[in-house]
């Protein structure tokens, strides 16, 4: 059954340009954690109250709003310290969190890895870690609502020490699956394989893009955090070519800070890629905003050196002679279309010839192998039999230290 949710937002001198779309943001967020939004308050000022964030009289109108509506739990778009909690919960008498929590509540319910339930319980205890003052009230209904799943739903104690001693032993495995990790993506490398990340705004369809070209079963929904795992698909372009494609969870206005340490070795992925595909809903009020929250992002997780396709998505929902991009190089595709699998393809392919070293080579008749190899490892662009000399001419693209690279290089010397 959903809760029933009074969202509650301030508009500051500092926020007022994003304000509007963080609050519709909000709503979504409540929608994907099964909450039903009953009243949004929303109020104006310089900046928010110390104390309470919107001020006395309007805790006292909150008060009553939250009567009137028989509202579950209030919802406030803004990261509450430890004491604004507390007062307002003691005020309210009904539960009160906060985006960041609302926002570890959805990667709770998203996380199906075993690595990526220890990565949310680990960002929800450093959240949780300073708050436990005063939250008898709170912590009695761990295990039920929005805002208590994850490591609530087994009644987490209120004892300090036990909690630092969990994220003491969360980090030391997080640690050791990192290093598997590494392993996986150092064989990944050894292997020669070209590899692209998938990242982008939540729910911006990289997950539908992923299906498209790798035909992967990954979980596909019109919702915030649909992907919270790092999937790798393998994926053979038209000519041949095997890359993998990796699609990483979603970003979003604001992440917690939390999360962006949590999520360290998930996010790592996308740094160790050859060329990244930044995935954009075309179709979105909000699409500018998102586009530099994600670039904004990865600034921070110094990603922003690397080769970048922009996927424009959802052209179905657009009118396409109207659209004007914004981020360069770029492709403009729906997801839904035979016709976008085609383009991105198209796209993917003419960045794989910029990034790539090309070639020239030469094989005897019966080096098919050899032929097959080069079709599967490397961007093979023409390919010729000569009957006088029963030789084949292959020309393509390739990494800069792969064997057809180095085989020219040794035939030239």
């Amino acid at each position: 059954m959903s809760e029933r949710v009074i969202l509650v937002g301030v508009e500051t001198e500092k926020n007022y340009q994003q304000f509007e779309s963080s609050m519709k943001e909000l709503k979504n967020l409540t929608k994907t954690a099964n909450g039903e939004v009953v009243f949004s308050m929303v109020q104006k000022r310089p900046q928010p109250d110390r104390q309470t964030v919107i001020g006395k009289g309007k805790v006292t109108e909150l008060q009553q709003l939250a009567e009137a509506h028989e509202a579950d739990l209030v919802i406030f778009n803004h990261e509450l310290t430890p004491r604004q909690s507390q007062i307002l919960g003691e005020v309210l008498e009904i539960p009160v969190i906060d985006r960041v929590q609302l926002i570890l509540d959805i990667f709770a319910m998203r996380a199906r890895s075993s690595e990526g339930k220890m990565q949310v319980e680990l960002a929800q205890l450093n959240y949780l870690l300073p708050r436990l003052i005063g939250q008898g009230k709170n912590m009695s209904r761990l295990g039920g609502g929005i805002g208590t799943r994850g490591p609530g739903e087994t009644k987490l104690e209120t004892d300090r020490r036990h909690i630092r001693n969990r994220i003491t032993n969360i980090k030391r495995d997080l640690k050791e699956v990192a290093a598997h990790r590494d392993r996986t993506r150092q064989k990944r490398k050894d292997s020669q394989i070209f590899q692209i990340g998938l990242i982008g705004y939540t729910n911006a369809g990289k997950s539908t893009i992923l299906n498209m070209l790798t035909s992967a079963a990954t979980y596909e929904q019109d919702q915030l955090f649909a992907t919270l795992d790092p999937l790798t698909k393998r994926w053979r372009l038209p000519e041949g070519l095997e890359v993998t494609m990796t699609d990483t969870v979603g970003f979003i206005q604001d992440l917690p800070t939390q999360l962006i340490d949590a999520f360290h070795s998930t996010l790592e992925e996308s740094r160790n890629m050859d060329m990244l595909l930044h995935v954009v809903d075309a179709s979105s009020p909000e699409r500018i905003q998102q586009e530099q929250t994600v670039l904004r992002l990865m600034e921070e997780l110094d990603l922003t050196s690397m080769p970048i396709l922009t996927v424009y998505n959802k052209a179905d929902q657009i009118d396409e002679d109207q659209f004007v991009p914004t981020l360069f190089p770029h492709v403009l595709i729906s997801a839904k279309s035979t016709k976008g699998k085609e383009r991105l393809s198209q796209a993917i392919k003419r960045e794989l010839m910029q990034l790539l070293q090309p070639y020239h080579l030469i094989l005897a008749a019966d080096e098919g192998k050899e032929l097959n190899r080069l079709k599967r490892e490397s961007l093979v662009l023409t390919n010729t039999f000569d009957e006088e000399t029963q030789t084949y001419h292959i020309k393509g693209f390739a990494l800069a230290d792969s064997s057809p690279i180095r085989r020219m290089e040794e035939e030239d010397e």
